[in-house]
């Protein structure tokens, strides 16, 4: 499994009965989650300190309950700066776990010796665009959400890197890359974090197990003649690592790089456990 450990502002104190106690900066927040069978005595003095509790309803989705936490917040990781806020869903705009990820296409960039041109597609508030802009890419960041990327560029600036060479997008991510495809544009390195389900601007349905793949196929025609890497997440439990590694293989093994597909996860500090978050696939040459 690759982990996330070198966060400071964040960490995963304990996790029982379908939730998860974590820290992010100062606050501590409970919130759901699905891989967590186990129901284990909540011993941890977070579980009864929380400043924010997200609370599952027996129907889907649910609802925050605030104890002393600020509208926004900010946590740092290396150079980076996030903008934290609790919203729909959960959510608090960030996913520590994907620091395992920022950490090895960081250095991939910062030895490559040569530009590098970054698309990173539904890219959310802007984790990996900001790593990989910090690391000396040039980045295009894709979402369709036009609020996201207001968002992403907040924490662009809140990390010093409002002059950084970022193209900000609003689009839907597989129209996007189509007309990329027609204008003849290439990029040496491609992330990708697609939602499970979700809609474009314009009402257009996203079902992973249904578009993945063509998506990856489209992608396979945006890499440049020697592209640097290929990320792809998953936190829908039917694409396991091998999934990953499988369709990776099928689109890029005229490359003649190295795929590798594993778990992601998070140490939980209270008991020396990692916290599956979902999977990765990585090709690099």
């Amino acid at each position: 499994m690759w982990i996330a450990e070198n966060w400071k502002d964040y960490e995963v104190i304990d996790c029982s009965k379908g939730e998860k106690l974590e820290r992010w900066g100062k606050y501590l927040l409970v919130r759901p989650d699905p891989q967590v069978i186990w129901d284990t005595p909540k011993t941890e003095k977070g579980w009864r300190k929380m400043n924010g509790h997200y609370h599952r309803s027996a129907k889907g989705g649910g609802e925050w309950e605030f104890f002393d936490l600020p509208e926004q917040w900010q946590i740092h990781y290396g150079s980076l700066t996030f903008n934290l806020k609790p919203f729909s869903f959960k959510h608090t705009g960030l996913f520590p776990e994907q620091a395992a990820n920022w950490d090895w296409f960081s250095e991939k960039i910062k030895k490559a010796g040569r530009p590098v041109k970054v698309l990173n597609l539904f890219a959310y508030t802007g984790g990996a665009t900001l790593a990989a802009a910090a690391a000396g890419a040039s980045v295009t960041h894709v979402d369709a959400s036009k609020g996201m990327v207001t968002w992403a560029k907040e924490n662009a600036v809140s990390s010093g890197l409002k002059d950084a060479p970022i193209r900000w997008i609003v689009d839907d991510c597989v129209k996007f890359v189509e007309r990329e495809i027609r204008r003849g544009n290439h990029y040496d390195a491609i992330i990708m974090d697609p939602p499970s389900y979700g809609r474009g601007p314009k009402g257009e349905i996203w079902k992973i197990e249904d578009a993945i793949y063509p998506l990856v196929q489209l992608c396979g025609q945006l890499l440049s003649d020697d592209p640097l890497f290929f990320l792809i997440n998953s936190y829908t439990t039917g694409l396991q690592p091998a999934v990953l590694s499988y369709m990776m293989n099928t689109v890029l093994k005229k490359y003649h790089g190295t795929i590798k597909a594993d778990e992601i996860g998070l140490p939980v500090s209270s008991n020396g456990l990692v916290l599956p978050c979902g999977a990765s696939g990585r090709f690099e040459r």
